[in-house]
């Protein structure tokens, strides 16, 4: 029987969740290799501009407006390369700025299904490229008997049910996108009257202290989204984010996603401290992988504007339980001593899953990208 011709281009891709986040996962080599080209085609598939995103693939919101494109590595410490795209939802603009913590834990198993890494026994390490940022990740992924297992029974908050545990470790993020653990040079500064901290150990990230806000740090996302009672509180987080942009090496944020913003309190469900996440201008419903990296890492170190009200263990390799809208985020720091003896962090990891939900070709219209179509 002979193939039928399509009047839209076919792209092979996969949907997957990573973490608390869902996307697609395609290989570098189904998408144009021109940089605008391949925007275009990403936008097209997601559906955007459009805040339902209802001519496309997307979620609606930015946790499944995502995208992780991969291929070979470019470099020898890692297995494959993996560039993040925020696909905006109702701008037409794809956002290569940052990482995703949360759509990298599908990456490994991505790899492994599509054949750019080899099976490795019962457990499979994938050496994963950031390329966003230039680090690298090691995803551990359970593959008995040669294929990649996904139920299991590790449980994080913002994901019903259990699946197969994907641990992930990161090596050398401090300063990943802003070129230093604390851009600004200071553990703290004052910017519009409020005290804040400004970090990037693999994400972009200010923090301050809810009170000084007029908040508590446990508010629901809806209220502090869209709430009236908060449009202040809003207003003026903003007015810090563009304020910071530049003084972090970010330059100006007005069109970009980072630096995320983010609301810290002490603990109040036996954590070690409690957040609200902006990202930048929606409330996380739980926390992004790389923030909760940056958020465990100014509550371990003394001088940040949460080091004071954070619970954090005793030990070189304390477990800091990040609370957040729907539940907690675990982080394992690996911590150094400098000359004087003050901890420095030398390391993190955590505790991911992934799923992989459905394998097939996403369809967009011909015009957009004629040249990968398909008869």
């Amino acid at each position: 029987m002979a193939d039928m011709k399509h009047s839209q281009t076919r792209i092979r891709a996969a949907v997957m969740r990573g973490g608390t986040s869902k996307g697609l996962y395609f290989l570098a080599e189904d998408l144009p290799a021109d940089p605008a080209a391949r925007d275009a085609v990403l936008l097209a598939a997601m559906g955007s501009p459009d805040a339902r995103q209802i001519d496309g693939m997307g979620g609606a919101h930015s946790l499944t407006s995502k995208v992780a494109i991969v291929s070979h590595a470019t470099r020898s410490d890692a297995d494959v390369d993996y560039l993040f795209a925020q696909v905006v939802v109702d701008e037409a603009r794809v956002d290569y700025g940052q990482n995703c913590g949360n759509i990298l834990a599908g990456v490994g198993p991505f790899a492994i299904e599509r054949g750019l890494v080899a099976v490795g026994g019962d457990v499979t390490e994938v050496g994963i490229h950031m390329v966003n940022t230039g680090q690298v990740a090691v995803a551990t992924v359970q593959t008995p008997d040669g294929v990649v297992k996904y139920e299991g029974d590790v449980a994080i908050d913002g994901v019903p049910g259990t699946s197969a545990p994907i641990p992930l470790m990161f090596r050398d993020t401090a300063g990943s996108s802003c070129g230093a653990l604390f851009p600004t040079g200071a553990r703290q500064d004052t910017v519009e009257g409020v005290a804040v901290t400004c970090i990037d150990n693999g994400m972009p990230l200010v923090l301050m202290r809810a009170a000084d806000l007029g908040a508590t740090g446990a508010e629901p996302c809806e209220a502090l989204e869209s709430g009236a009672d908060f449009q202040t509180l809003r207003e003026r987080i903003e007015a810090i984010r563009l304020a910071l942009g530049p003084r972090m090496n970010l330059g100006d944020v007005r069109s970009r996603t980072v630096p995320k913003m983010c609301l810290v309190a002490p603990p109040q469900a036996g954590g070690a401290l409690a957040t609200r996440c902006f990202i930048p201008h929606r409330c996380h419903t739980s926390i992004g992988v790389l923030a909760a990296v940056s958020v465990a890492t100014a509550a371990a170190l003394p001088g940040t504007v949460c080091h004071d009200m954070a619970v954090v263990p005793e030990g070189d390799a304390p477990l800091l339980a990040i609370e957040h809208p729907t539940g907690e985020f675990t982080v394992r720091l690996a911590l150094d001593r400098d000359a004087d003896g003050a901890p420095e962090v030398a390391g993190a990891g955590l505790l991911r899953t992934a799923r992989w939900l459905f394998d097939g070709e996403v369809c967009i219209p011909f015009h957009v990208w004629a040249q990968g179509g398909k008869s």
